[in-house]
């Protein structure tokens, strides 16, 4: 199972962009990218060499050397998964949208396209291109098996591989997110209605029907013939399903996140401040707040150009009594280049303001340079989140 990831959600940062998780092992960097294989790799690798080693050995009889043939084919199909991954990558690179990398885990691969297509044409082509691909490894494959001994460790390698790309592309182009096959669905709807969120709808609800039938299919089965279903095969069908599920309704959080993206504005967000020296009490400060009516303090030099800005979690922890004793200098974070935004930004030129680099608190600035006030990224986390 794969997932080329679209875009990121719109993020709603409690920090901008946080620094990435590395949650795995970097294993290469092809066409520049990074590819990472996580822990949970290692279970599935064990389970594919115990569920492979019978059939290799009952047509090979190498012995325990069977095992060795059935985790080199474990190694393979994964390579398999990142050339999927990669056919996504690339063609999103093409279009001029980033990517920060592709993971490889126990239930397939991801990648992280950071910014969604802007039209339903791109985001088609994207998804489309890793199943094309992995077909198009299963054809090789099938006609490379004709040419083999079918009863070397070469043919038998070979025959695994092509039906296993034949899975993988098939599978994904199943009609639902967060597969690749809803992402096709996804953007057929668009194109149709003009509403990306309505094709996320579409695709969603259509990932959550696969889920459920991928579970239900092998329990009525079970039910007409009488028969137990496999646990095994039950387990993993559970598992699958709900990975499917989650990744529909993480789809359809996303999506309405999305919708609130165009109503982001630096200025409407951003908090009038005071501008106060280093020396300056908090008690002080706040008293000029109070009068000002404003809800941020801003440290300025003696030429008052505003060099921090005073942390409102920080200042909040100090005791009443000491309030007038604390220097507000004491309680700010200062003032670095990539901290200072425009006000002027809007929607998603805001957000990858902020995800181009990660503070708690910005300084807003007017066209002309001049001091507008302060954007708090905790006031972000919030007009995503509010209802």
């Amino acid at each position: 199972m794969t997932d080329h990831g679209s875009s990121t959600p719109p993020e709603s940062p409690s920090t901008p962009r946080p620094a990435r998780r590395r949650s795995g092992w970097l294993m290469a960097r092809p066409f520049g990218i990074p590819v990472y294989v996580t822990p949970s790799w290692l279970i599935i690798a064990v389970i594919i060499t115990v569920i492979y080693q019978p059939v290799v050995e009952r047509t090979l009889q190498l012995g325990a050397v069977s095992y060795l043939v059935a985790f080199v084919f474990a190694v393979l199909l994964y390579l398999s998964v990142l050339v999927h991954e990669l056919a996504h990558s690339v063609t999103a690179r093409m279009f001029g949208l980033p990517v920060g990398r592709i993971t490889l885990y126990m239930l397939g691969g991801v990648s992280e396209i950071e910014r969604e297509a802007p039209t339903p044409g791109r985001e088609f082509l994207v998804a489309l291109s890793g199943p094309v691909l992995s077909l198009v490894l299963a054809g090789g494959g099938f006609a490379a098996y004709w040419l083999v001994d079918p009863r070397t460790v070469l043919g038998v390698l070979i025959w695994q591989l092509w039906v296993a790309n034949l899975l993988v592309g098939v599978f994904n182009l199943l009609p639902g997110l967060p597969l690749d096959g809803g992402r096709l669905v996804r953007a057929v709807v668009w194109a149709i209605t003009r509403r990306p969120r309505a094709g996320t709808v579409v695709a969603a609800w259509g990932g959550r029907v696969l889920a459920v039938l991928i579970v239900a299919v092998p329990v009525l089965y079970g039910l007409r013939t009488g028969s137990a279903p496999n646990l095994f095969g039950l387990l993993w069908a559970l598992l699958l399903a709900s990975f499917i599920w989650m990744g529909a309704a993480s789809a359809l959080r996303a999506a309405r996140l999305r919708e609130r993206v165009p109503t982001l504005r630096a200025r409407e967000l951003g908090r009038r401040a005071t501008v106060v020296g280093a020396d300056t009490p908090l008690a002080e400060a706040r008293r000029r707040m109070r009068e000002e009516g404003t809800r941020a303090v801003l440290v300025a030099d003696t030429a008052g150009t505003p060099t921090s800005i005073v942390n409102e979690a920080a200042a909040a922890a100090v005791p009443d009594a000491r309030l007038p004793w604390v220097p507000v200098s004491s309680v700010a974070g200062g003032i670095t280049r990539g901290a200072v935004i425009s006000a002027d930004l809007e929607g998603d030129d805001l957000l990858e303001a902020l995800r181009a680099y990660s503070a708690p608190d910005y300084l807003l600035v007017e066209p002309d340079g001049t001091t507008y006030g302060v954007l708090r990224t905790a006031d972000v986390q919030e007009a995503f989140t509010r209802r």
